[in-house]
């Protein structure tokens, strides 16, 4: 993103708006104890060999801000050790096309050497030293960075599902996953504003819409709808007494003194991304014969605009679609993109401060179920680019698809597509430093 903490004011002129795309950065590096795999997107789709190309398609589109992960196992793979070669190289390109990254610091996976994973007795510490070597690296040339993507999947597939190093199960282990990665967000916020205070940092989560089907399970759809919040609640020092979890999270095994911690160590968002798939967010909560199971079903694009609004709501802080698209064919996907876009439309017309929209990912990725799977990547290819990735000559090639002229487009029209932001909301209702 073109702004700096004092200038982020900016995001907030009425014709201003960015468009980004970002390509899958999934970086799982303990092996599967079923079938020996790690999942690290780059490799799988042969990023790591064609950066340069791969980077060059975000400047055909004419873009000048992207989401763009690096792999902290790669530049720290012992402890003490580091090695910025592959990553200068991939950041340096972005920077001479005039692209500044909003660096992806962490995504899922850990260096392998970090014993324990999330639960390491001092990961917070290890996270805020790794995020301080890259801020005093690009200082001056790099201004945004994401802490960690997706707080609340992290603690889901790690803390709740135990598919993920350190693999807890249950919502005690979700907790537990969640507090140390949400203290590792704020000492890296703190120590990173030490060595340049102009850094902005995108706080990007998965978000959700809950439903109950019948109304015995209201109250777990609704708190369900509050863990969603979990993330940025914490790092903002919001679960105070009172707070709808306060109690539950207690209950679970938290203790008082932990959640203490993060009212006195709160830091102030600056920007808020969020995550948000027609195919995955629109959950529905219904009693089976096996008990509580979520359905999700295919949404239209006013979940752009109901989730919109709750996080101005909630936060007041300026918000971007940092991750979106739809899986299948190119129709269904341009439908997609059109649809909602046009529901970004909606919600600036309304005042509500949404500044920017993400396609994610750029070419196809892999799919998850490779790790614990036996066949090549290429059998586990989900079609949700603007580009399509296609098995030829053993690697996966970059199809160009009419997603790419249509996006294109888009970015060259600046804020036309998404209209002028309405400015006409209550003085003091939001303040940027």
């Amino acid at each position: 993103m073109h702004v700096t903490r004092s200038t982020l004011h900016r995001l907030l002129e009425p014709d201003s708006f960015q468009w980004l795309a970002g390509i899958e950065d999934t970086f799982i590096t303990a092996p599967s104890p079923k079938t020996g795999r790690t999942l690290d997107e780059y490799q799988l789709t042969g990023h790591y060999d064609r950066w340069r190309s791969d980077i060059d398609l975000f400047s055909e589109l004419g873009l000048r801000s992207v989401r763009y992960g690096i792999p902290w196992h790669r530049i720290s793979p012992a402890a003490g050790v580091w090695d910025f070669d592959w990553t200068d190289r991939a950041l340096d390109h972005l920077l001479e096309l005039g692209i500044q990254p909003v660096v992806d610091l962490v995504h899922y996976g850990l260096p392998s050497w970090i014993e324990g994973a999330y639960l390491h007795p001092r990961f917070d510490e290890i996270m805020a030293e790794y995020c301080c070597k890259v801020a005093q690296r690009y200082q001056g040339r790099i201004h945004t960075y994401t802490p960690l993507n997706e707080p609340r999947i992290t603690a889901w597939y790690c803390g709740k599902l135990g598919w993920w190093p350190p693999g807890l199960r249950g919502w005690p282990g979700f907790l537990r996953v969640m507090l140390s990665v949400c203290r590792g967000i704020v000492r890296s916020v703190r120590a990173m504003r030490e060595v340049d205070d102009e850094i902005v940092h995108a706080h990007v989560d998965a978000t959700d819409l809950y439903e109950a089907v019948s109304p015995e399970l209201i109250d777990d759809a609704q708190r369900r709808q509050e863990v969603v919040f979990l993330a940025l609640d914490l790092i903002s020092g919001r679960i105070q007494p009172g707070h709808l979890l306060h109690g539950w999270m207690l209950k679970q095994g938290i203790s008082m003194r932990e959640l203490e911690w993060f009212e006195e160590h709160a830091i102030e968002l600056d920007v808020i991304g969020i995550n948000l798939y027609p195919m995955f967010s629109e959950k529905r909560l219904l009693r089976t014969s096996s008990g509580t199971r979520i359905r999700m079903r295919y949404a239209s694009a006013h979940i752009v605009e109901r989730l919109a609004d709750l996080y101005w709501q909630r936060y007041r802080r300026p918000i971007f679609i940092s991750e979106t698209a739809s899986e299948g064919t190119v129709r269904k996907r341009l439908a997609w993109l059109n649809d909602s876009v046009d529901a970004v439309r909606h919600v600036r017309a309304r005042g509500v401060p949404l500044f920017g929209y993400t396609w994610w990912p750029l070419f196809a990725l892999i799919t998850w179920g490779y790790r614990e799977g036996k066949k090549g990547p290429a059998e586990y290819i989900k079609q949700m680019g603007l580009w399509d990735l296609v098995p030829k000559d053993g690697s996966l090639e970059r199809v160009r698809t009419i997603l790419v002229d249509r996006y294109a487009e888009l970015v060259t029209g600046g804020s036309s597509a998404v209209s002028a932001l309405d400015r006409r909301f209550a003085e003091g209702e939001l303040h940027v430093s």
